[in-house]
């Protein structure tokens, strides 16, 4: 008698452990979503940055190199690289998965958009091709 309510203890315990772990882990998308969302804005020179994406900023704040480690020439070349082969394979829906180029990077060169934009817009390329096995290097 006294083993089979052991046996039932245990059960009712793995039991309400099991459920408790998903209402966490349901909580914590929540938080995680709604903090991965960067928007980037600057009214005079019209152009606006928003990157969803949920992991992207627990990914810049523990792998990206800090701040102040590119050079701004660096960033907005490498950018302007990336955002070509961006919105090539946006234009080829066929050959690349339209889940994952959905939209045109409008990223103009003569523009002078600052160090962050940059900074924040050439991680998430780094960001997006460990995340989702992407090679958007050609250079």
């Amino acid at each position: 008698m006294k083993k089979q309510y052991l046996i039932i203890l245990i059960g009712i315990f793995i039991f309400s452990c099991s459920s408790k772990k998903s209402n966490i882990k349901a909580d914590e998308k929540v938080k995680l979503s709604a903090n991965d969302t960067i928007r980037i804005a600057n009214d005079s020179l019209e152009y606006e940055i928003t990157i969803i994406d949920i992991g992207y900023t627990t990914w810049l704040n523990g792998r990206a190199q800090p701040r102040g480690f590119y050079s701004i020439s660096f960033l907005e070349n490498r950018n302007c690289m990336y955002v070509t082969e961006w919105n090539n394979r946006v234009l080829e829906p066929l050959r690349y998965d339209p889940s994952l180029y959905e939209m045109r990077i409008d990223y103009q060169p003569n523009i002078k958009y600052g160090y962050e934009v940059n900074y924040l817009l050439y991680n998430y390329f780094l960001y997006f091709e460990n995340q989702y096995k992407q090679n958007l290097r050609r250079f």
